[in-house]
């Protein structure tokens, strides 16, 4: 090293090759631009995504008469409001929306909460016969739900909880999915260090869980909410068994509208459309938190 070297690091300055090979700074928050082309696919997929909302508002809106004709309408009628009390008095809708926002947020909460304390357990305890317990969970997976309605429905009818909403919520308080999201999400995201550190503090499990666990795992949480209660609000096989119409949840009472020798398409449609407004309102609310968690989980390192 010689002499101006030394001197040119003792006064601050990096010296001439460490300077040529540093990367020019500046650019870390430059926009990405696509294409016309990537603007064109992205503008097909919308169109394509928003189509069967549309259809239904403008199916909605008119009478049965004017949909059976050809070509069907693609613009508002004027029986909109007509349609929309006819399907709220017929189907129960008021009953139906406050039973399937009840099911549909307890097993949210309840497949959140579990899945997560399942997956924590999966991904970062150790415990005798662990591999073998996660198998026989994803096992689980790969078992048709129409195999177990028989059974099912013979558990519900002895205990009296036919056309009860716990005969709808109970079978589905946690699912395997959710469990082997969490655990995959946690194995990179939860370092076991962090763990470590927070019971050399004293901490017991639960405080552990409430205080690391939970906070790492919300962006993989506001997803699996997300998805549950979605599924939730749209299962249709399992409640239309064990409820009736007199206490129906949005699918079992939908099917009530499509009833009778000529059903009613602008009422059925009116219907759909009274059902579909919870979600889209949903998301209108929480869509900016729901896309930041799935970007913070995405982004993690």
């Amino acid at each position: 090293m010689s002499v101006s070297d030394l001197d040119t690091r003792q006064a601050g300055t990096p010296p001439p090759e460490t300077r040529r090979h540093r990367r020019p700074r500046g650019k870390a928050g430059k926009h990405l631009h696509g294409s016309w082309l990537t603007y064109l696919i992205l503008i097909i997929f919308t169109v394509g995504s928003l189509f069967p909302l549309v259809w239904t508002l403008f199916a909605a809106s008119h009478s049965n008469t004017r949909l059976a004709q050809t070509p069907p309408p693609f613009w508002f009628g004027g029986d909109l409001w007509t349609n929309l009390d006819q399907a709220w008095n017929t189907a129960n809708m008021g009953t139906a929306l406050f039973n399937t926002l009840f099911v549909a947020g307890t097993i949210t909460v309840s497949t959140v909460l579990f899945a997560t304390l399942a997956g924590y357990a999966f991904a970062k305890l150790q415990f005798k016969a662990k591999n073998m317990l996660l198998l026989l969970v994803i096992g689980t997976m790969m078992v048709p739900p129409q195999l177990s309605v028989v059974p099912l429905f013979m558990a519900i009818a002895e205990l009296q909880w036919t056309d009860r909403l716990q005969a709808v919520i109970l079978p589905m308080m946690v699912s395997a999915f959710g469990v082997f999201f969490m655990r995959q999400y946690l194995v990179q995201a939860l370092p076991t260090e962090l763990i470590e550190a927070a019971r050399v503090d004293g901490a017991h499990s639960l405080r552990v869980v409430w205080h690391v666990v939970f906070p790492i795992a919300r962006p993989a949480m506001a997803v699996l909410g997300m998805l549950t209660f979605v599924l939730a609000w749209n299962e249709f096989f399992w409640p239309i068994i064990a409820l009736t119409q007199q206490n129906p949840t949005v699918q079992v009472a939908l099917t009530g509208l499509g009833r009778g020798y000529v059903p009613d398409q602008g009422v059925i449609m009116a219907g759909a459309l009274l059902g579909t407004l919870p979600l889209l309102i949903a998301f209108v609310l929480f869509g900016r938190q729901i896309v930041g968690g799935i970007m913070t989980g995405a982004v993690k390192g």
